[in-house]
């Protein structure tokens, strides 16, 4: 082969395989090693949206409701709710309570906690006409099914996810409400509920005039296959599903099983650490303590930015968001723990 030839030839080789060579290390940055599959973390569930706040009012003692406005939003269906990024960054969940036909605003209401974790104070103090929100979403894990009868059981604030489902059932639909609250003016919506829930259908209890609601006789004899419904402080939602265990629930903040905690140890397989999860704490906590950069958002089971892919162990899940499918292989590190004593994630 002429000097020249044999050259051009080495080169134009050597350029392959480098090309080949870049190609296969942005596959698998670990090579020779196997390529290991794309991580699940960090990665939004739904497209990001930045709405103006185009109404800001008080619509009962304590509850206020956003208009947030913005062009050819996604559709939603009774249930559904969005994802609020508010000025400080924390994530909150609330319920849509508008018109799904209405593709140029979304509505949400939220009540005041005042012993809570600040999501609502800032809502209520820090969020003004005229300001842009990040919202993500919107998502319904809380759909209204198909079936002869509905029950809804709403307690307070509770009653944004449900009145977008009365709408929807309309006059000829079987179905009934008990709306709970501590007083009448604290009670959103009240008007709008009785005046769709005519005939008997609406049982309103305000607590400072009629004591506790009425469970029992409310849900001693509907049909067996009523769909029973309830939204509402965690202390009803379990009173109502100890006795309708069919019952479907909505709920925003994490459910933690208690004092009954106990520590594990975590791998990250992919970093080649081994940690402690005190019993008083959580794995995201664990795990940004060494990986600061780990994406979260909400930290509290809802919005799945903490996702990761679980190799070995069993999960104890405690979120509100994973399908049972996604569930057989990943967790959401915020509020899931081990059942085991060990977990293994590819992180």
């Amino acid at each position: 082969m002429p000097k020249p030839l044999g050259v051009a030839v080495v080169a134009g080789t050597a350029l392959l395989v480098r090309r080949a060579m870049r190609r296969r290390i942005q596959a698998s940055p670990l090579w020779p090693m196997p390529a290991l599959e794309r991580p699940v973390s960090g990665q939004p569930r739904t497209r990001v949206l930045r709405l103006l706040v185009a109404g800001h009012e008080t619509v009962a003692d304590g509850v206020v409701q956003l208009r947030l406005e913005g062009r050819d939003l996604p559709r939603w269906e009774p249930g559904a709710h969005l994802d609020l990024v508010l000025p400080s960054g924390l994530v909150r969940q609330y319920s849509l309570c508008g018109d799904p036909a209405d593709t140029s605003s979304y509505t949400v209401a939220t009540r005041l906690v005042e012993d809570g974790r600040g999501g609502s104070r800032e809502v209520h103090e820090q969020v003004w006409e005229g300001m842009e929100l990040e919202v993500r979403g919107p998502r319904n894990r809380f759909p209204l099914v198909d079936a002869p009868a509905h029950v809804f059981v709403a307690g307070g604030i509770g009653i944004t996810p449900v009145l977008p489902m009365l709408r929807a059932l309309g006059d000829g639909a079987d179905w009934r409400l008990l709306y709970c609250g501590r007083t009448r003016e604290s009670m959103p919506f009240l008007a709008e509920i009785e005046k769709l829930g005519g005939g008997g259908r609406v049982t309103v209890v305000a607590e400072d005039e009629a004591g506790l609601p009425d469970l029992d006789g409310l849900l001693a004899e509907i049909p067996e296959d009523s769909a029973v419904y309830c939204c509402g402080p965690e202390g009803l939602m379990a009173a109502v599903a100890e006795r309708i265990p069919r019952v479907h629930l909505e709920r925003f903040s994490p459910l933690v099983a208690g004092d009954g905690n106990s520590a594990f140890e975590v791998e990250l397989r992919r970093s080649g650490r081994t940690l402690t999860v005190p019993a008083d704490s959580t794995v995201l906590a664990a795990v940004r303590a060494e990986l600061p950069d780990t994406a979260y958002s909400c930290a509290q089971g809802f919005c799945g930015t903490c996702q990761q892919r679980v190799l070995e162990g069993e999960v104890d899940h405690r979120d509100e968001l994973l399908t049972d499918a996604e569930r057989a292989d990943s967790m959401l590190i915020c509020v899931s723990r081990a059942r085991s004593d060990r977990l293994v994630l590819d992180m």
